[in-house]
């Protein structure tokens, strides 16, 4: 087997929970790159967020929102795009005020939410680290509001909480058939170091497009086999690409879903390098 592409998470994989990145990842960067395998960066968040973080470590290309889009980040193409309509938009919010669930959106360029708290509020503070300069917070009155009266081109929506559990909510929005989401638990070993505070959250996109389906989209477009790429990721939003890579590596502290479905689980948590372990066994 001869790797030609590498798909990696970002958060908690290559940069660990204090939002470090150990010397040893970026040792495991340049041999990416002298080998001339292509490397994406895979995460939930919008390009906007994530953009300097995709120079700092050298990637070739970018697959952003849990798979919404996907861009070549030598040239700045748009390869993929798939953002949410604006009927299921609206459904998301109404059924998430009404639970008085906190909510954020993610388009090209701004974070919408009414309010700063977990994710937009972790944002917020990276942003000079990791950020677009063009990334703008949007804090509005009230975001049902905002959507009804305007074109938002939304590439995904994060529903999050810390007083609850979403698991059946999330049974709740299957009623569109057109969205899909991930549910994500930052409460205890989990817990968001950034913010100090523990939150669970539901990631949603539309029906269909994830992390797997994107990078099976990016492996297409360059005409590589499944068989020839290496995946690692320490999430529940990392599943699938982690089952279908032709190897799949799971970080050392990844949820156990994770772990049962990877073909390797690093023995270095991601502030010692496990991203770094990933690529030096895998790669010769």
């Amino acid at each position: 087997m001869s790797i030609k592409l590498v798909a990696s998470d970002i958060d908690g994989t290559i940069i660990d929970k204090n939002n470090n990145i150990s010397a040893k990842n970026f040792e495991a960067v340049n041999k990416i790159r002298s080998k001339n395998i292509c490397f994406a960066l895979c995460t939930g968040k919008s390009y906007a967020v994530s953009k300097k973080i995709c120079e700092e470590l050298h990637a070739t290309y970018g697959i952003f929102g849990n798979g919404t889009q996907i861009i070549d980040l030598k040239t700045g193409e748009e390869i993929f795009r798939k953002a949410i309509p604006k009927k299921d938009l609206l459904f998301i919010i109404t059924l998430s005020k009404r639970y008085n669930f906190h909510i954020h959106i993610y388009t090209d360029t701004e974070i919408i939410s009414e309010k700063l708290k977990y994710m937009d509020l972790r944002n917020y503070i990276l942003k000079s680290q990791y950020a677009n300069d063009t990334l703008k917070f949007k804090i509005v009155n009230n975001i049902l509001n905002y959507v009804e009266k305007n074109d938002i081109n939304a590439l995904s929506i994060v529903i999050t909480t810390e007083t609850t559990s979403l698991n059946n909510f999330k049974k709740l929005l299957n009623i569109d058939k057109d969205i899909d989401s991930v549910f994500i638990n930052k409460r205890g070993i989990y817990r968001d170091n950034i913010i100090n505070k523990d939150y669970e959250y539901l990631n949603i996109s539309p029906i269909n497009v994830n992390k797997n389906e994107a990078l099976t989209y990016l492996a297409n477009f360059l005409n590589i086999n499944k068989k020839d790429i290496l995946a690692v990721g320490d999430n529940v939003n990392d599943l699938e690409m982690i089952q279908n890579a032709g190897i799949g590596v799971a970080v050392n502290e990844s949820y156990n879903d994770l772990k049962n479905v990877a073909k390797y689980v690093t023995n270095s948590t991601a502030t010692n390098g496990a991203f770094a372990e990933a690529i030096f066994k895998f790669i010769k």
